[in-house]
């Protein structure tokens, strides 16, 4: 009697034991499948690039320009030039739902090194602080709380900055850069600076009429120094024949007319090698070859765009789309990791060629 109940005993052990062991089996046989999986189909396009040795770079986006310069071309020891004396006042378009998501992140890296930080929102918040502007919260309201912010800025602190960086809450800026761009620049010369859309108005893409100059992404972010700003508020804001006096539109197309029509020049600045410094897009998507990067980017763009390892400029400004987790990132490779023996400082433009071209 005890023999067969202990025999019971052994083999409902080995029965549990089994299917405990079949269970655990399978959760990690679905759990590595799912991770084999997930690796696979994530960076597709990566591992296509990667891993074919006959994919063709320019038979799939035909982008990629054949000048090629190394990373460290334009990197060499020179004098730095005196860029802590430009006066840079930042604004941030926002609203309420991501004052804690996403502009409190931009406070936290890149904005705390402008001169001045606004965030332009529907809604006040002292934490920020967020300024409460008379507008409609909402895609369609860009237009007017763009022009709203501007007033605000023109009011406030036009006697307290030289140049006015306009950006979104996912907009990341390396602002040393763009004190570096701005420092041998005029604040009374007529122009506003970023990366620049040529006009399509005709192609299919809108209806509204657009600046025959073409016109600055919005997300990329544009600045514009004490004359344009001024020349913008007195000038072209009261008047319905040079600028639209109706609340909904698209921001970066209607202040791109705007600007225009008082004779305020959009100016994109490509370094000495053609390289752009504004983007309107995420990092990895222009460094990466191969990596798919959206239609408007390749047909709208004002001049070829290029991606791999010289997509952008060694003294790059603005890239959009960043998340806030992004933003840390580039905070700790920019400011923090420093490669042992490498001296890096940027490239002085020639004194013979312009800076627009």
């Amino acid at each position: 009697m005890f023999f067969a109940s202990f025999t019971a005993r052994v083999k409902d052990v080995f029965k549990t034991s089994f299917l405990f062991t079949l269970l655990i089996g399978i959760i990690s046989g679905y759990a590595l499948g799912f991770i084999i999986f997930y690796n696979l189909t994530s960076d597709l396009k990566l591992k296509k690039v990667l891993l074919n040795k006959d994919y063709n770079f320019k038979e799939d986006l035909n982008i990629i320009d054949d000048n090629h310069v190394p990373s460290y071309a334009s990197i060499k020891e020179t004098e730095v030039k005196d860029d802590q004396n430009v006066r840079l006042l930042c604004w941030i378009m926002t609203q309420p739902r991501n004052h804690a998501t996403k502009a409190v992140h931009v406070k936290a890296t890149w904005g705390k090194r402008c001169n001045i930080l606004l965030f332009m929102s529907s809604k006040e918040d002292d934490s920020l602080p967020a300024i409460k502007l008379p507008v409609w919260e909402g895609r369609d309201y860009l237009w007017s709380k763009t022009k709203n912010a501007f007033k605000y800025v023109y009011k406030h602190y036009f006697d307290k900055a030289d140049w006015f960086l306009k950006a979104d809450d996912d907009t990341y800026v390396i602002v040393e850069n763009l004190r570096y761009l701005l420092a041998d620049q005029n604040t009374t010369e007529p122009v506003y600076l970023g990366w620049r859309f040529r006009n399509h108005e005709n192609q299919g893409l809108t209806g509204v009429r657009q600046a025959k100059q073409g016109f600055m992404s919005g997300g990329a972010g544009y600045v514009l120094g004490k004359n344009a700003l001024e020349k913008f508020i007195k000038e072209a804001l009261p008047n319905s024949e040079k600028c639209e006096q109706g609340d909904i539109g698209d921001e970066d197309i209607e202040i791109g007319k705007c600007l225009e029509n008082v004779g305020i020049k959009a100016k994109t600045t490509r370094d000495s090698y053609g390289r752009e410094r504004f983007f309107p897009l995420i990092p990895d998507s222009l460094l990466v070859p191969g990596f798919e990067i959206p239609l408007w980017y390749i047909s709208f763009a004002y001049y070829k765009p290029r991606q791999g390892d010289d997509c952008c400029s060694d003294a790059a400004i603005t890239f959009h789309y960043v998340s806030p987790e992004m933003m840390y990132v580039i905070e700790q490779f920019i400011y923090k990791i420093k490669p042992h023996g490498i001296y890096r400082q940027i490239k002085e433009i020639s004194k013979n060629m312009s800076l627009y071209t």
